[in-house]
């Protein structure tokens, strides 16, 4: 399988270039990401738990799903392809909000990141991909909240600044 590339981005989230994904989190440069919360009708969100294989942060629970634009796709279309690839469904999206964050790993990688938040709505049971995604389940907000500051080693790091700085964009009870 080849390798797919990121979207190098500048600070306006201009793009200034493609990488290797591998090679982006090796030299910490900055890209452009998305992070999906799906929402049921009971306002709960889809979490995910990251497949025990990734080769970052593995196991850990994180938003629906995340991953990287493709060149010339939008973000709206990276989410839904994304859910699909991961989840087993899509769902309409909106975009949020956005932000950069930069976290080192353990095992030598960097995400730098200009994430987009993308907001959309299901009630049904995921059809999960296991190379993608060990375990899933409905929390609600008020949970994952408590949950993160009683378990943060749990979590993803964006997951955890999405919930600490842009709590607002995704509360949308």
């Amino acid at each position: 399988m080849i390798e797919e590339n990121v979207i190098l981005v500048n600070e306006k989230d201009e793009q200034i270039g493609l990488m290797p994904k591998l090679e982006a989190h090796e030299k910490g440069v900055l890209h452009r990401a998305f992070s999906v919360f799906v929402f049921n009708d009971d306002n709960e969100l889809m979490l995910q738990q990251r497949a025990l294989d990734k080769y970052h942060t593995p196991g850990l629970w994180t938003n629906t799903c995340c991953s990287h634009q493709r060149n010339g796709e939008s973000n709206i279309e990276a989410g839904r392809r994304r859910l699909q690839e991961e989840m087993g469904f899509v769902t309409a999206l909106e975009e949020s909000t956005s932000f950069m964050y930069k976290s080192p790993f353990e095992n030598g990688l960097t995400e730098h990141e200009y994430d987009h938040i993308l907001i959309g709505y299901y009630s049904g049971e995921p059809d999960i991909n296991p190379e993608e995604v060990a375990d899933w389940k409905w929390m609600s907000l008020d949970a994952v909240k408590a949950d993160i500051k009683l378990n943060p080693e749990h979590y993803t790091s964006w997951f955890k600044i999405i919930f600490d700085k842009f709590y607002e964009y995704i509360n949308i009870a």
